[in-house]
């Protein structure tokens, strides 16, 4: 009989790729389902972000409206071409969460060993966190995009000997655009004063070419540049960019801990977006690790930036607390040390005994799967059924769009965010029209609709209740049919 060589097992040998594959495959299915899965409903953000996107016109930028422009203008296009839905609303961050995951997927695999790489890609992109910013229909996945792009095209610039002019131009653009996205000016001068502090980056920008050199700071100056005449033209710019003004020490610190409570948290009666813990004690424990095992080679760029990337993270939330899910970037990073380190100690005890190697696949596979399986249940049914949390998302346009005819005019009183929101029905012609004002009993339409109950004389014809309402009335149908 013919001796079995598992290394020439056609499985064995694309192990990775198929893995890679099953990864990318579940993290599209997932992503492309968010709007169905959770958090059923959109958040205030979600609607603001949406009335900023579709009140932009060609002549946005000229009058200094560049904060999140491609965001919002991505955004604006997805609500024109679908209509005014959940998932239309969320469907920029989705497309981008495809590219920050794939980022995130090459980074790791260009820091870590391909097993590493492939295990902590797995708890990243699959995590109920990383899921939530992807399905978050609001720029504050640029937060985390931004820096992930950065990170990954300095990962192709630094560590090769002749490092290629085009990954520098692309550096140097990713970086002019990302200073339009609020808090990122401030890591351009952290990249800036990283490199110039860091042996090994410094000689890397030393090793540059130097026409390229040149014109990756020209590009640099030239958006710094543009962000200057952004502000002249739109002073309100330096403080959505900056979100420093007037901040004192003691709101400096209670923006902090207003950020990070209810990620790590397992109080549940935290009011937030985000969903506690946002970060599960598994992750925690596997970062801890990682971030234990870099200690004796902090020096080394890739094991230092996470740490700085933390500190950076505390130091962004406490100018605004949402920016702490930028912590999403180093902790996937220190994950990767973690399971690299455990790895490594595993393989150290059974040096020459293959069995042993095999036998840790099925609890590492336990582990993963426990994880997973868990972040996303809590994903799934925490948005849903947590009050706390699930009372900070409103399915108002789901229940207008299909409880609705179109024609009907729809009332919404003292409430401005939903009613400016609910306009974009009117102004993008889907058939309604929305007021904030209830004209008089004779002047009233034949068939209307009120979000929530109004004193008026006539009672309604139909209630249309809602899950999110606190006494499950949500809207009112007035009409003069029979």
């Amino acid at each position: 009989m013919k001796k079995l060589i598992i290394s020439k097992l056609f499985l064995y040998r694309h192990r990775f790729q198929i893995g890679f594959i099953l990864l990318g495959l579940a993290y599209l299915g997932l992503l492309f389902g968010l709007p169905l899965l959770s958090p059923g409903g959109l958040s205030e953000g979600e609607m603001i972000s949406a009335t900023e996107s579709y009140a932009l016109d060609f002549t946005s930028i000229f009058k200094g409206d560049v904060v999140d422009l491609p965001y919002h203008a991505l955004q604006k296009l997805s609500i024109m071409f679908f209509g005014l839905n959940v998932y239309a609303v969320k469907l920029p961050s989705i497309i981008i969460g495809v590219f920050l995951g794939l980022l995130l997927i090459l980074l790791l695999n260009r820091w870590f060993k391909t097993n590493v790489a492939l295990m902590a890609s797995i708890l990243a992109v699959l995590s109920g966190s990383f899921l939530y910013l992807a399905g978050s229909g609001t720029p504050l996945i640029m937060l985390v995009f931004w820096p992930t792009l950065l990170l990954w095209l300095g990962s192709k610039i630094q560590g090769v000997t002749k490092p290629k002019p085009f990954y520098c131009f692309i550096f140097a653009f990713a970086l002019l655009a990302a200073i339009f996205t609020p808090h990122i000016i401030y890591l351009a001068g952290f990249i800036v004063i990283f490199a110039m502090i860091h042996p090994h980056l410094r000689f890397t920008i030393k090793t540059l070419p130097t026409i390229p050199l040149i014109f990756t700071i020209f590009i640099i100056l030239l958006g710094l540049a543009s962000l200057v005449v952004g502000a002249i033209v739109s002073p309100i710019i330096i403080s959505e960019i900056l979100l420093a003004p007037g901040l004192t020490f003691e709101q400096f610190f209670a923006n902090v801990r207003e950020a990070f409570v209810p990620l790590f948290s397992w109080n549940t009666t935290l009011e937030s977006v985000f969903l506690s813990p946002f970060i599960g004690l598994a992750s925690i424990a596997l970062a801890v690790i990682g971030l234990l095992s870099t200690a004796k080679g902090f020096f080394a760029s890739r094991n230092s930036i996470a740490t700085w990337l933390i500190i950076f993270t505390i130091f962004l939330a406490g100018l605004n607390p949402e920016s702490a899910i930028l912590i999403l970037l180093p902790m996937a990073i220190l994950i990767a040390h973690g399971l690299r380190y455990i790895l490594s100690k595993w393989y150290d005890l059974f040096p020459d005994n293959p069995y042993a190697r095999i036998i840790a696949i099925f609890p590492i596979g336990l582990f993963l799967g426990i994880m997973i399986v868990g972040g996303i249940s809590h994903f799934i049914f925490g948005y849903r059924y947590i009050p706390t949390v699930a009372n900070e998302f409103s399915n108002d346009i789901s229940l207008v769009t299909k409880k609705l005819e179109r024609g009907t005019t729809i009332f919404v009183i003292d409430q401005p965010t939903e009613y400016q929101f609910l306009k974009i029905l009117e102004l993008n012609h889907q058939g309604y029209t929305v007021s904030d004002s209830l004209p008089g009993e004779d002047d009233l339409p034949e068939t209307f609709a009120t979000i929530e109950k109004q004193n008026l004389e006539r009672d309604p014809s139909r209630i249309i209740t809602s899950p999110k309402s606190e006494n499950s009335d949500r809207i009112y149908l007035y009409s003069s049919k029979e």
